[in-house]
């Protein structure tokens, strides 16, 4: 990302850290971010999958106890849950990226590759304050999805194979045009009946059509709109094929982001995890509320035009998709 302002982070005595062991194909574990934090004098919550638990109320009773630093090791929608908490008591927030894709993370320059690094941001660290999004009462780190984009996430495959399952779902579900007909309402513009939005914040990068890659900054204040109806299941592969953006509604809008349905809930994908949010849903910006603390030396930013390494294969397997429907509407 590009860097805002930063300015030194020192002083947390009570670091509060919430691992998810299982998070990420159990890289928690494996680069035994457990003890690590322990050894930077944090407290450390192991999240048990086998009791049910209410992280944001884990992270607010951290708080009462007196903690002055929140984080989390684990995946995008456990980032969101604490980093809400972090926002509204204005403590700051530590992201360790042991879930599988981090794109919160990776924006933030952090290595992905070991999550560990993040924790020498108790030590030799800086803070950046970053934009957080709302959809209804909800914090998003990344992404609210409606449609087509939830429909991926309501599948038991994606969490595995995110790739694959957007292939292999999302041509026929645009189609078809399943699931509730949504009106999407910001400012002066209308989208109607679009069978995919996805509201991210701030914008993602402007060849990509499905939130798989970067954003350029995330204190812009901005929220990123994309919007996408499709005829044919081939004409849905030829955009992911090209990863052009013909026939999809975009923009960066700093006013709210209502989305209208007609059933009083609709599936939701939130950074990943789904969910049903009530309608409609308003998605709001929230500029630079989230201080995070990151270490002062992280990989930083790709280079100007880096696209996932994923991405190649969504093309190739677009493409397939293509040339079968193909045959079959010819």
């Amino acid at each position: 990302m590009t860097e805002n302002a930063s300015r030194p982070a020192t002083g947390a005595r009570r670091p509060y850290l919430i691992v998810n062991p299982h998070s990420g194909g159990g890289k928690a574990s494996r680069f035994r971010i457990a003890e690590r934090a322990r050894a930077f004098g944090a407290q450390v919550f192991l999240i048990d999958h086998s009791l049910p638990q209410d992280l944001a109320t884990v992270a607010r009773r951290a708080v009462d106890d007196g903690a002055d630093l929140l984080g989390v090791a684990g995946g995008d929608g456990t980032q969101a849950l604490v980093a809400e908490v972090a926002a509204e008591s204005g403590l700051p927030f530590m992201v360790i990226p042991a879930g599988t894709r981090n794109h919160f993370a990776m924006d933030l320059g952090l290595n992905r590759e070991d999550p560990s690094a993040a924790l020498e941001a108790l030590r030799d660290g800086v803070e950046l304050r970053v934009d957080l999004g709302y959809a209804g009462e909800r914090a998003f780190v990344n992404n609210v999805s409606f449609g087509a984009y939830a429909a991926l996430v309501q599948d038991p495959a994606y969490r595995e194979d995110k790739i694959g399952t957007m292939v292999r779902i999302l041509p026929e579900f645009l189609a078809r045009h399943q699931g509730p007909e949504l009106v999407v309402r910001t400012g002066l513009l209308t989208v109607d009946r679009p069978d995919a939005v996805l509201v991210s914040n701030n914008p993602y990068q402007i060849d990509d059509p499905a939130g798989l890659d970067r954003r350029a900054q995330l204190d812009s204040g901005l929220l990123g709109v994309l919007a996408a109806r499709a005829e044919t299941p081939a004409e849905t592969a030829a955009r992911l094929r090209s990863g052009q953006m013909h026939g999809v509604t975009r923009l960066a809008t700093p006013d709210d982001v209502v989305i209208h349905a007609d059933p009083p809930v609709v599936p939701v994908g939130l950074d990943g995890e789904a969910v049903t949010l009530r309608t409609p849903v308003r998605c709001r910006i929230s500029p630079r509320t989230l201080r995070v603390w990151v270490p002062r030396h992280r990989p930083g930013v790709a280079p100007t035009g880096w696209r996932p390494p994923g991405w190649a294969v969504v093309q190739r397997a677009a493409s397939l998709v293509g040339r079968s429907h193909g045959r079959h509407t010819d």
